[in-house]
């Protein structure tokens, strides 16, 4: 019985970690089976197909970003969703946005809802930088190419929007007009 309980300690360190990929399972040696197992004795729920977290994890406002990036770790945190990360917005998005690369597969996830925009080369990999989420490094877009993306792309989000992310931008200085420039010469690319 020692195995068993050995496996399923290691299973809970890495759900106690944050959001747990069923593919994560095989570079512990654990069966996937022991999923199923602490799913019917309520220890863990499934997120999605392949996620699973602790049944009494803390979910805050940011933990369905921390989730897909565990899902999609390709993406970037853009947009609406980035924005929130940086307070500049007291609207909580409906749907987490992200940034994917051009060529890249689209992302098919149940929950949460995404928002997906393409970009490619500096428009797509400048401005990124590394949060960390429920244990979770998630890649988001810093808040000058946040409010430049909100202007490049408002025809999703909507020109209010991309008005109110630069008003909160200069007011709560989070940053200079040198980096929004340079974000913006960026997207050009």
């Amino acid at each position: 019985m020692a195995p068993a309980t050995t496996k399923t300690t290691k299973l809970l360190q890495l759900a106690r970690k944050g959001p747990v990929r069923a593919r994560d399972l095989n570079e512990a040696g654990i069966p996937r089976t022991y999923l199923k197992r602490l799913c019917e004795d309520g220890i863990l729920d499934r997120v999605d197909r392949g996620l699973y977290r602790l049944a009494d994890a803390a979910v805050g406002e940011l933990s369905s970003l921390a989730e897909v990036a565990k899902r999609v770790p390709h993406a970037i945190i853009g947009l609406l969703s980035a924005l929130q990360v940086h307070g500049m917005t007291t609207e909580a998005p409906h749907a987490v946005w992200v940034l994917i690369d051009r060529n890249a597969r689209m992302p098919k996830l149940a929950y949460p809802t995404l928002e997906v925009v393409r970009a490619s080369g500096l428009a797509r990999s400048h401005g990124v930088e590394s949060r960390t989420i429920d244990h979770v490094r998630v890649q988001v877009t810093t808040p000058a190419k946040t409010v430049v993306d909100c202007f490049r792309f408002r025809r999703h989000v909507g020109i209010e929007v991309a008005l109110a992310a630069l008003k909160d931008y200069l007011a709560k200085r989070k940053g200079s007009i040198d980096a929004l420039v340079e974000a913006a010469r960026a997207d050009r690319t």
